[in-house]
């Protein structure tokens, strides 16, 4: 039983929780057939999985499609297939463990601290173009243009070039959604080699004229002599890219909606700066922007009493998990306040968020600088989600300054 579980229902993005409230209560590891996957609903199941070593992002490196029952890729979605698995989310160890040291020693604490001035400069100029149109739309003012602005500086993206970062990383993560179409496929294909190519280009005119930049850094990257391929260094600014900016843009649209909707949230928050580490937190764990993250089961497991055997997909429901009231003290209730939040919106075990430390740097700056210049910002009209389910945020967020 599913409960109302439709990840393609207009109504059911929109709010989930109490669906996934059902599914922890009545069936906490449920069959869902249209997608072939397990659902796991309840915190300490999807916590533990994340760090279970037997499942994993990929089952290629203990065998292939056939021995798992599954139908090879196809061939139209080879390009996509091929950049995605030369980044570290969709390697697992021993390969994720040499890619993930390789490329923590470019994308230092250090890099990203001194990131700071930068993204302030940048939240800044999009608050002023905010405020000078006096109304808009939050998402596509802010949101969306600060992250990929940001990490685009942070690789060394030319500005002239930076138009063409977003609508490359939506088209790719639209793969990411559950059961995508073949125009879907299409659309993230062509991105993939529009986007290769364009980073191959970069990256070997960084190899003859280095850089102060993180492309620049990951050419040089060596460890005991070990380097990445050309085609792992393109498969990790890729996951950079799309992994740096897509929960931002979320975490701060929904935010400021589930802050909109708690007004005096709002207000302590604006009487308070102090609290804005916290609120950060909170705000990513009640309205998760990546609601579902998959593993494959490399072996014969049991979760709750339930056996799943190998081969089967496993779906953790972050959103539900991040509401557990097994974990969470009044979960459907936004508290800035609240101390003790282990939320999973960066997942968890060894593939968890090597962003998080920039992401939560860009959230800090962002709201921070809103809340101070902006103190009287309003909703103009509710808001539309968009389709996905998976990267689930707004269409637009309409306010007035």
């Amino acid at each position: 039983m599913t409960f109302g579980f439709d990840p393609w229902s207009p109504a059911f993005v929109a709010h989930p929780y109490d669906v996934y409230a059902e599914l922890r209560r009545q069936a906490p590891v449920t069959w869902f057939e249209p997608t072939n996957q397990w659902l796991i609903s309840r915190y300490s199941d999807v916590s533990a999985l994340l760090r279970d070593r037997r499942l994993g992002r990929t089952f290629l490196h203990v065998g292939t499609p056939e021995e798992f029952g599954r139908a090879p890729d196809p061939e139209h979605v080879a390009p996509f297939w091929h950049l995605i698995r030369n980044g570290m989310l969709d390697r697992e160890p021993p390969d994720h463990t040499r890619l993930r040291r390789l490329v923590s020693k470019a994308f230092t604490p250090r890099r990203v601290a001194e990131l700071r001035p930068t993204i302030q400069k940048v939240a800044d100029h999009l608050v002023d173009e905010l405020l000078a149109s006096n109304e808009g739309d939050l998402i596509a003012t802010v949101a969306e243009p600060l992250p990929v602005t940001v990490i685009a500086e942070m690789l060394g993206v030319p500005e002239s070039d930076r138009h063409r970062l977003r609508p490359w990383s939506a088209d790719i993560c639209g793969m990411y959604e559950l059961n995508p179409t073949r125009e879907t496929a299409d659309r993230a294909v062509r991105a993939c080699e529009e986007f290769s190519d364009y980073l191959r280009r970069l990256a070997r005119s960084r190899r003859s004229d280095p850089r102060d930049d993180l492309i620049t850094a990951l050419v040089q990257v060596q460890d005991e002599g070990d380097r990445l391929t050309e085609d792992e260094l393109i498969g990790t600014c890729v996951l950079l890219l799309n992994a740096g900016h897509e929960a931002t843009v979320n975490v701060t649209g929904n935010g400021w909606w589930s802050l909109f909707r708690n007004p005096d949230q709002l207000a302590a928050l604006r009487t308070d700066s102090g609290l804005l580490p916290t609120a950060i937190e909170e705000l990513m764990r009640f309205d998760t922007p990546l609601q579902m993250f998959e593993r494959w089961v490399l072996e014969d497991i049991e979760v709750a009493g339930v056996p799943i055997p190998r081969g089967s997909e496993v779906a953790l429901l972050f959103g539900s998990a991040n509401h557990d009231p097994e974990v969470f003290v009044d979960p459907e209730s936004l508290d800035l306040a609240r101390v003790e939040n282990p939320h999973l919106s960066f997942g968890a075990g060894i593939h968890f968020c090597l962003g998080a430390p920039l992401a939560r740097l860009e959230l800090e700056i962002s709201f921070g600088t809103l809340l101070r210049r902006a103190p009287r910002l309003t909703l103009v009209t509710e808001p539309e989600w968009k389709v996905g389910y998976i990267i689930r945020g707004l269409r637009e967020l309409r306010v007035k300054a």
